[in-house]
């Protein structure tokens, strides 16, 4: 792939097939950098991502002692509730977070009824809002905190503790999310089309995945305009 990256458009995908470039060409390199800021879509990539994976953790680990441990009236409803968000697709809900975006109270230019700006689709935010809480993160710490003996957090209440206690100091230490982690990282930096949406608003917001997808209409408009020539 690095070989590849110095070859000119002409010999890209050519047979037979040559390993090392016919001249070491860098003008793959200098468009993305013309073409693209790539230290800004990096930052917003990164920023993104991180805020969603620490979301996701925090968020899911809660709603799941709570739905896993603790008796209050309509857990199990609640429970199939959020069991339903994963029945549908993640795109049918992008139009209505992104009106929602859009008409958030004073930000953006709009006013206190959410009228006469851009709302939170100017800032860094609008690329982490539909994602900060995931209905499959909370179903699987729930399961995992099922498994964890009962008796030991009642042992752990009679000596004082408290709920918070009890879920940072017993809970959590032994579910350690190292999968729901991994899963919320890659699926956070490879979103595709709700940062393409925002992008269309403010290209300043787009992250590594958009642009890597323009650089490569880009290299195709190049071959094939150098094989009409």
């Amino acid at each position: 792939m690095l070989l590849t990256s110095f070859k000119g458009p002409g010999e890209f995908g050519k047979l037979p097939f040559r390993f090392l470039p016919q001249a070491f060409d860098l003008s793959n390199y200098r468009t993305a950098l013309h073409q693209l800021n790539l230290p800004l879509l990096f930052r917003n990539s990164v920023v993104a991502t991180l805020v969603i994976t620490g979301s996701t953790l925090v968020t899911s680990a809660l709603a799941g002692y709570a739905l896993a441990k603790l008796r209050f009236p309509g857990r199990e409803l609640v429970f199939r509730l959020m069991l339903s968000t994963m029945m549908f697709p993640a795109f049918l809900f992008f139009v209505p977070h992104f009106l929602i975006l859009v008409h958030w109270p004073g930000t953006g230019g709009n006013d206190l009824l959410g009228r006469g700006g851009a709302g939170l689709t100017v800032s860094i935010a609008a690329l982490v809002m539909p994602f900060l809480v995931s209905g499959f993160g909370i179903f699987l710490m729930r399961q995992f905190m099922l498994s964890l003996p009962d008796d030991m957090l009642e042992a752990a209440r009679l000596d004082g503790a408290g709920e918070f206690t009890l879920w940072w100091r017993i809970v959590l230490p032994q579910t350690k999310p190292v999968t729901l982690t991994r899963l919320t990282f890659v699926n956070a930096w490879n979103e595709y089309i709700w940062a393409l949406l925002v992008s269309t608003v403010n290209p300043r917001l787009m992250p590594l995945p958009v642009g890597i997808q323009m650089l490569q209409k880009h290299y195709l408009r190049g071959v094939l305009f150098s094989g009409l020539k």
